[in-house]
């Protein structure tokens, strides 16, 4: 986990006529917005594997990603989460759940835009905060008062987020229901994009 930005892989931009079909699909949104959740409903959906980068992040680093930011730091868990979502976009195609910060990273960003179709799962401060309460393994939020935090990500991240290709509400509904609305706006994306 100690590689630089420059260690980054650089991607082309994708092959004139590549169907959109073929890349995997990318769930980004802050913590809690159920892009693990609604991404496994999805993979299903669509017959593809699921992964989530998080548990892949842990796996390559041996530790948690607690473990990584008390002993490393923030950064070195983002240099090494570049690498392996680059590494999962160059795999066969699949439903990536990735972490709220991945989509941050402009090299990143560009990886996503080259091998995939984002999808930016919206929610609101009130249905993150009461999310991410159930949980206690989220390292960002355990720096003050969640609300706070979360709603300064909000103001920090949602301008980056509006980059990705679909953007879908994650209402308080059952996740099939946002599963379906998500699967219905990558089918109206798939078909304006063989429409042009």
């Amino acid at each position: 986990m100690d590689a630089t930005a420059k260690d980054a892989p650089v991607f082309p931009a994708a092959p004139e006529g590549l169907p959109p079909a073929e890349r995997s699909i990318v769930m980004v949104g802050l913590m809690g917005a159920g892009k693990s959740a609604i991404g496994k409903r999805l993979a299903a959906r669509l017959g593809l594997a699921f992964v989530d980068t998080d548990q892949e992040i842990e796996l390559a680093a041996g530790c948690t990603i607690p473990e990584i930011f008390e002993r490393f730091g923030e950064q070195a868990f983002r240099d090494g989460e570049r690498r392996v979502i680059a590494r999962l976009l160059a795999g066969p195609r699949c439903v990536l759940a990735t972490g709220g910060g991945a989509f941050m990273d402009p090299e990143t960003r560009a990886a996503v835009r080259a091998r995939g179709l984002s999808v930016w799962l919206r929610a609101d401060l009130d249905t993150l905060v009461r999310r991410t309460a159930r949980r206690t393994n989220r390292p960002l939020l355990n720096r003050g008062d969640p609300r706070r935090i979360l709603g300064d990500l909000m103001a920090l991240r949602y301008p980056v987020y509006a980059e990705a290709d679909i953007h879908v509400d994650s209402l308080e509904a059952p996740p099939e229901e946002t599963t379906a609305r998500v699967a219905a706006a990558i089918d109206r994306h798939f078909a304006a994009a063989g429409a042009a």
